[in-house]
């Protein structure tokens, strides 16, 4: 009986559900198949591993003599910590001791890799700035000092050099190749930690944190180290510098950025070959376009970058450029949003002929203009914009405005054909942010150019539409719809 039921039991089960060899069987099957679908970083790293380096700074700071002069270590430390500037300590030599050389102190410690077999080394700028003398460790723990080549603070890369032969170059990859979603492998010294291998998939691109750089950000773990270090893809070829990140507390909080290798890359033969890096101007202030002033001026859709304020003298004005032009395409190129412009044009070599295609007043214009080279950044002198005396008009009361024509002191001063200054300002205008003091230069697409021209431009409109403004506010201009 009791070898009939161990069959009998044997052919339920079997029959039922599933035998105990069978469970057994499709267990470690399913854990392989899904095994395999995961990524394996083992391989990659060991393939890139020796390329990254860790670079380590000093400074010279200037030697304590004695008791007289000397500030405490532990207060030292609390004042750099916090950012806190060192209190100035008349320091006494006594006649009796000679002068005693600086000493070099511990900076600050960061990533980069080998760009190139004699020693070429990429990494950031800020790893490098302010360094008296750059140490470069790499994997099989031999150290050189390296040579500052270039350093560029606008793309936040630098370039070092070693003197060093037969070292294992990075593979450069092809960033316009990556996907968001796919993953991507970062390698550094994190706190220190050297050789630090984090993982983590790209969450996008074309990221606006910079003027001239659109970068990639990810959620791999990047730390204060990791600065310079490479940003790898699955093919072992490096596709960003880890640059930045987003915390609160210091640490990876899931959010970080790389710069792009295309553009590191562009920036590196630059500084390789003059030791620092020309980047186009065209002298105009810019800002976005929203879609409410993209749809009150026919533009369809928000795009392009509005143009602010014209620098006098600047290739854009030289070149017919006007505060209140949105400017569509550079070189046949589109630009999307503002932010796009100055990618284009520092990238751009100075000297050279470039076509604006502008948007102005319902119409497209291509504008032929010079490129000149950045130049350190001038203060805008700020223009005060007084009332005129009264010759005004009550055109614009159903808006909220009374206006008085430009005088001519206006006009020089703000560089400005026309327009009409507003006097006094309320309800719907004032609720759009029109100031008294603004010089009003067009109402929908048609220029102001005296009091007459306004007040024209105003009946010519439907009365049940927002109104369109190009104001000019000191330097500056801006479009402002006001709804009545």
């Amino acid at each position: 009986m009791r070898a009939s039921w161990e069959r009998l039991s044997a052919c339920v089960f079997s029959g039922l559900i599933l035998t105990t060899t069978t469970v057994a069987l499709m267990v470690p099957t399913q854990a392989v198949a899904q095994a395999r679908q995961l990524p394996d970083f083992a391989d990659l790293v060991e393939q890139v591993s020796p390329s990254v380096v860790n670079i380590r700074t000093l400074e010279k700071v200037a030697a304590r003599q004695g008791p007289i002069g000397q500030i405490d270590p532990d207060m030292l430390e609390f004042f750099r910590r916090f950012g806190l500037p060192i209190p100035n300590v008349p320091r006494q030599t006594p006649r009796s001791h000679p002068q005693v050389p600086d000493e070099e102190q511990p900076r600050g410690v960061g990533s980069g890799f080998i760009l190139s077999a004699d020693g070429v080394i990429m990494t950031n700028a800020h790893v490098v700035d302010g360094a008296d003398e750059v140490i470069v460790t790499l994997t099989d723990k031999r150290e050189f000092k390296a040579k500052i080549i270039g350093a560029d603070k606008r793309s936040d890369v630098a370039v070092v050099k070693i003197e060093a032969s037969g070292l294992p170059a990075v593979k450069v990859g092809d960033v316009s190749r990556l996907r968001v979603g796919e993953w991507v492998v970062a390698i550094g010294s994190p706190f220190g930690f050297e050789n630090t291998v984090t993982a983590g998939i790209v969450s996008a691109k074309q990221r606006d944190t910079g003027d001239y750089l659109p970068f990639i950000q990810t959620d791999v773990a990047i730390n204060p180290g990791n600065s310079g270090g490479p940003l790898i893809n699955m093919r072992g070829e490096v596709v960003g510098i880890n640059s930045q990140i987003y915390s609160r507390s210091g640490g990876s909080m899931g959010i970080s950025f790389s710069i792009p290798m295309d553009e590191a890359v562009r920036v590196s033969e630059q500084l390789r070959t003059s030791g620092r890096v020309t980047r186009g101007r065209i002298g105009v202030q810019i800002d976005q376009v929203s879609k409410e002033v993209a749809e009150s001026i026919g533009l369809g859709r928000a795009q392009g970058a509005l143009v602010r304020a014209v620098e006098p003298g600047a290739p854009a004005d030289k070149a017919g450029v006007e505060a209140g032009d949105i400017i569509l395409k550079f070189n046949g190129k589109a630009v999307e949003k503002a932010s796009d412009l100055p990618r284009l044009v520092g990238g751009t070599k100075p000297g050279s002929r470039a076509t604006l295609t502008v948007f102005r007043r319902g119409g497209t214009k291509d504008l032929s203009i010079t490129i000149a080279e950045v130049e350190a950044d001038k203060q805008v002198a700020k223009a005060d914009a007084k009332p005129a005396k009264p010759k005004g008009s009550n055109a614009g009361q159903s808006l909220g405005l009374m206006v008085t024509e430009a005088t001519p002191e206006q006009k020089s001063e703000l560089k400005i054909k026309g327009g009409v200054v507003v006097e006094a300002v309320a309800d719907a205008a004032a609720r759009a942010g029109v100031r008294e003091g603004d010089v009003i230069l067009q109402v929908g697409n048609t220029l102001v150019t005296d009091l007459k021209s306004f007040e024209s431009a105003l009946n010519g409109l439907d009365k049940a539409k927002p109104v369109l403004l190009l104001v000019r506010r000191g330097n500056l201009a801006q479009l402002v719809v006001v709804r009545r």
